[in-house]
């Protein structure tokens, strides 16, 4: 018994001793530091869609792209891609890599700038921002291995930074919350993370509407997403010049608004989703005010109302079409803003058949009407029109589209009135994708007036990308700066209403609807002496009529005058004697044959008192003479002093004429102002090189 017991101790003491040894081996274990998971994120998320307000991800290769947008420098805006973020930073590349993210206070301003081959974009302020730094843990900091996602599924939200129990299933989980609150001052948001909890079904998945009441102040970080979409900016040449996928186009298509502290309905969507992509960044209630987007300053949220400029009134009668920009590049919360920019203007001209008439081309890779100017006589509908207008995508064809407006627009089927100014108002993201210079000049001669407004131009670091250099001075009607406008930002696009709406309604300045067919006084001086013969004066009026009908004739437009002369001259009729081609042309036919001596000079300076000198001041004075012979008097010095009076003078040479009287008396040089023909019958052939002649000087004038 004695030796069992001992047995027994023994077996106690050496049982106590494995166990003692083997706790003492397995202590280091447990001390041992567990590895890290880093959870991996898509190149699409955006950092005010994770809740966690510090965490560490990996990011996959391929983030750097332009449909990854980036708001900032340093300190981002939380709906940038935080791979793409991340890129533009430097802490990692395109092959993707290990970042810490940090969440931190909203700012009152956020710069682009090109960086590490990633463009990203100034923003005026936003609620919430974050950080890119190494990935490597910080001492102290627990990271989560999954990271948790905003979820449109809370029903029910309490303000404040109490926990939030949200019941919809089984299990519970931890989330953070961005309690907005807003000031007296500015309305403005401040960020709180505030620990939630909600509960989700992992069997569920099927999305269900919940709605957020309309009491609360407070709102998830889901619903705060959604209610500031994120702006769409392409700077990338390679996106510019290239075409756009049609799955690609879809999701820029789709399009969901929620309104600002209203109640919201919500549908849970599988993250990176064409759907989900669409909704996070570019939702925005039509009806939504751009003065009530969270970006503007205190002054420009309470805005003096449009002032109507023209309401109908004759004074600002013009015939006006917009081209708006409907490329990938401008994105549809910028879109939004455009159209809101086109309703203000549509409001403050006071569109009337009485005043002005407004039309608008949207123009991608093509331009298309949207309506022209006979559609809508009124403001209201006009601007419900606008709203209505859906984006079509493509690159920024402006060349392209200023030739469709030219060929197709102004038109009496469309609705183009005549006396109205036609004007053309150019909207521009950043820079055109074609070369305009050629279809502006072409507009320009056709009396079109074209202004350009450029939203957000290049930037130094991006002026290589643009494919014509200085493309508004080369597009628009003058080059003095009245003509062009240039927003540095989107948001601040509705300040140039009024600026605008002034200079297009400014009809005396409007001076490209002056063209070489409709702004001149032209005076014919005809040689009706005795060796021209009666058929052949005939054939010199058929010329004169040929060359006339070529004008625009009216009292406003083109005018015709004619003196005949022999030794001495006669007045056919004024410039004001007829204001329709018609009465001209048969007042032509009607002119008799004088027959007589051949006073060249004396003629010059008759048509320079009976006619020029009572030619209006805006008008070119313009005359041709024709002659057959050499003059009887000196012709130089009546051409000198017409020309030192703005008389521009093209002189047509027959049969004898004298070559170095011809050259006297036309304008400098003279090869473009003097023509000779060997005989009568072939005068035909100079009317179109003329007119040429003509239209060549008048468009090469200074554009400044």
């Amino acid at each position: 018994a004695l030796l069992t017991m001992k047995a027994t101790v023994i077996a106690t003491f050496f049982g106590a001793f494995l166990i003692c040894t083997y706790a003492a081996k397995e202590a280091p274990k447990k001390t041992k530091k567990a590895k890290l998971y880093v959870p991996q994120i898509d190149c699409d998320v955006k950092a005010g869609k994770i809740i966690n307000p510090e965490f560490i991800a990996k990011c996959p290769p391929g983030c750097q792209d332009v449909k990854y947008r980036v708001y900032g420098t340093d300190i981002y805006a939380s709906f940038s891609s935080v791979c793409n973020a991340a890129i533009h930073s430097g802490i990692i590349d395109n092959t993707g890599g290990k970042i810490l993210v940090q969440k931190v206070a909203g700012h009152s301003g956020y710069r682009g700038s090109f960086s590490n081959g990633v463009r990203s974009l100034s923003l005026p302020r936003w609620r919430e921002s974050f950080l890119v730094s190494e990935g490597k843990p910080r001492k102290g900091v627990t990271y989560p291995s999954t990271l948790e996602y905003s979820s449109s599924k809370s029903t029910a939200v309490k303000s404040g930074n109490d926990p939030v129990n949200v019941s919809t299933g089984d299990t519970v989980r931890k989330e953070y919350q961005t309690s907005p609150v807003p000031t007296p001052a500015t309305q403005m948001a401040t960020t709180t993370p505030t620990p939630t909890t909600t509960t989700t079904d992992p069997s569920t998945t099927t999305p269900k509407p919940t709605t957020t009441p309309a009491t609360t102040r407070s709102t998830t970080v889901a619903a705060a997403a959604k209610t500031r979409p994120g702006l769409h900016r392409v700077r990338d040449t390679a996106f510019r010049g290239s075409s756009t996928s049609a799955s690609y186009r879809n999701i820029l298509r789709s399009n969901t608004g929620i309104q600002r502290q209203e109640p919201v309905a919500a549908f849970r969507r599988a993250a990176g989703s064409p759907a989900h992509l669409a909704m996070e960044t570019d939702l925005w209630k039509p009806g939504l005010s751009l003065f009530d987007t969270g970006f503007s300053s205190k002054e420009e949220l309470n805005p003096k109302p449009l002032e109507s400029v023209s309401q109908g009134n004759p004074n600002c009668k013009v015939d006006l079409s917009f081209l708006m920009d409907g490329s990938w590049s401008i994105g549809k919360r910028r879109f939004r803003l455009q159209k809101q920019f086109l309703s203000n203007v549509a409001q403050a001209l006071g569109i009337s058949s009485a005043g002005p008439l407004m039309g608008i081309i949207q123009y991608g890779d093509d331009p298309s009407t949207e309506f022209n100017l006979k559609t809508y006589a009124n403001s209201k509908d006009l601007r419900n029109a606008i709203e209505k207008i859906s984006q079509k995508g493509g690159l920024s064809n402006v060349g392209k589209a200023l030739s469709f407006v030219n060929k197709n627009f102004f038109s009496d089927a469309n609705g183009n009135r005549g006396g109205a100014p036609n004007v053309v108002v150019v909207m521009v993201d950043g820079w055109p994708t074609d070369r305009v210079e050629e279809a502006s000049r072409l507009a320009r001669e056709s009396g079109i007036n074209i202004f350009f407004v450029t939203i957000e131009a290049a930037a130094e670091s991006e002026k290589q990308n643009i494919i014509e250099p200085n493309f508004v001075d080369k597009a628009v009607c003058r080059t003095n700066g009245f003509y062009s406008i240039n927003v540095p930002s989107w948001f601040g696009l509705h300040k140039v209403v009024q600026p605008l709406v002034k200079r297009v309604c400014d009809s005396d300045r409007l001076v490209c609807s002056k063209t070489c067919l409709n702004s001149a006084d032209i005076g014919f001086v005809i040689d009706g002496s005795s060796s021209v013969g009666t058929s052949n004066f005939r054939t010199v009026l058929q010329f004169v009529a040929n060359i006339s009908k070529e004008f625009e004739i009216s009292d406003t437009d083109t005018r015709i005058g004619a003196v005949q002369y022999t030794y001495e001259q006669r007045l056919e009729f004024s410039f004001d004697k007829y204001s329709t081609k018609q009465d001209v042309l048969s007042a032509i036919k009607r002119i008799s044959y004088w027959s007589g001596g051949t006073s060249t000079g004396a003629a010059i300076s008759y048509a320079s008192e009976q006619l020029f000198s009572k030619s209006k001041p805006n008008k070119r004075k313009i005359m041709i003479l024709i002659t057959d012979g050499r003059s009887y008097d000196d012709v130089r010095v009546p051409a000198m002093a017409a020309h030192r009076n703005g008389v521009i003078a093209y002189s047509v040479g027959v049969a004898w004429a004298a070559q170095d009287e011809l050259e006297a008396i036309a304008t400098d040089p003279d090869k473009e102002h003097s023509f000779f023909v060997d005989e009568f019958d072939n005068l035909y052939r100079f009317v179109n090189q003329l007119i040429q002649n003509i239209c060549t000087e008048f468009n090469s004038q200074p554009r400044n």
